[in-house]
């Protein structure tokens, strides 16, 4: 069976990672390069690293960030944010990433997947995917940070970037996010279960208990968490001991 991977999330403005609520109180929480070393010291992984900058200056810092990340860490790492054509991949694969992150841009032009699965290998897409429950068990994807909603439904448009040369999702429930009370293991098991790709699953983690939850229950591959891990709740090292402990893969 492959280890479950664990990846916590570095969320970037302007060459420092900061963390908040929405994208608001934003809190300097350290220098991306050094935490990232650190986390991956720590036993991560992986890293992401998304880039919430909306400025060119933003966009400019963060390329550089990305070499010097690349010079430093010695474990993949997947950079996101604001990517929108095959120039801004091939500019962040360039500069050292080991894999792009895309959402809102797959959704305006699925075709940005294959092109750039053409270009570099599907191993180097990864496609993020937010979704909200209806209340009747169907799950519409939503684009910029949530903030708008689709037509296209969840595991519909999941298979349609499987086929389209992604070779990983990034899922997010957007009716759990930020809540810290678990993620929906049912429908994570769905999920996983209908692709051949593998899934990270993301938002609502608050515990050992959530995390061993989606990787068993849910049956996701990788658990991507940031407030848990930067403000010290837990250490990387004891996770992964707890989850070991219980029997899952894990890399110690």
């Amino acid at each position: 069976m492959l280890a479950k991977r664990i990846i916590p999330c570095l969320d970037v403005k302007e060459g420092r990672t900061v963390k908040g609520i929405n994208f608001e109180g934003l809190t300097d929480v350290g220098d991306p390069v050094e935490l990232g070393a650190f986390y991956a010291a720590a036993g991560a992984d992986e890293l992401v690293y998304l880039d919430i900058s909306a400025s060119r200056q933003g966009r400019s810092t963060f390329t550089e960030l990305v070499s010097r990340v690349a010079d430093r860490l010695n474990i993949p790492f997947t950079v996101g944010g604001g990517i929108s054509s095959l120039d801004d991949a091939s500019r962040l694969l360039d500069a050292g990433a080991d894999k792009i992150s895309i959402n809102t841009a797959a959704v305006n032009n699925p075709e940005l997947i294959s092109r750039i699965a053409a270009r570099y290998g599907s191993q180097f897409v990864v496609v993020a995917i937010d979704a909200r429950s209806d209340g009747a068990d169907r799950w519409h994807i939503t684009t910029h940070g949530g903030s708008r909603s689709t037509d296209l439904e969840l595991f519909d448009w999941a298979k349609r970037v499987e086929q389209l040369g992604a070779g990983e999702i990034l899922f997010t429930s957007m009716d759990h996010d930020g809540t810290r009370s678990g993620y929906p293991c049912a429908l994570y098991h769905r999920l996983c279960s209908s692709l051949s790709i593998p899934v990270i699953a993301s938002g609502g983690a608050g515990s050992v208990n959530d995390i061993a939850d989606v990787l068993t229950l849910g049956n996701a591959d990788a658990a991507l968490a940031a407030s848990i891990f930067h403000y010290g709740e837990i250490s990387i090292a004891d996770l992964k001991r707890q989850l070991a402990d219980r029997g899952i893969p894990v890399r110690i």
